[in-house]
């Protein structure tokens, strides 16, 4: 149940990254980055559904909280950098945050069933 819940967080915060990035206007590479890490998140989340083993959809998760980080650097980026609105970067720093607890509980309560 929660996995799905994160499937669904994780696409609806891809879809918000990317129509923040339509928005911005040059910084190609910073955007780039951005949008391929806040997507990674939700594709490896939805992979891990599909892991051979607990070790495998543990690794899914931990690189989608990996990419969580990376997407909360990218959007601090953007907002010191005065490139996007303070309200839509709070909302999505938010947003990255949700799935970051969640992501980390999933990982945390696989890793005990596995080892007990």
């Amino acid at each position: 149940m929660k996995e799905n819940k994160l499937v669904s967080m994780s696409i609806d915060f891809s879809v918000d990254i990317i129509r923040l990035l339509d928005n911005v206007k040059g910084h190609s590479s910073l955007c780039n980055q951005l949008e391929r890490c806040a997507t990674s998140i939700g594709a490896n989340i939805h992979e891990s559904n599909y892991a051979q083993s607990k070790s495998d959809f543990i690794s899914k998760l931990e690189i989608a909280l990996k990419e969580s980080y990376e997407a909360d650097y990218w959007l601090e980026l953007l907002s010191r950098a005065n490139l996007a609105s303070p309200e839509a970067v709070r909302s999505l720093k938010n947003q990255c945050g949700v799935i970051r607890r969640l992501l980390i509980s999933s990982i945390t309560t696989t890793k005990q069933n596995r080892d007990s």
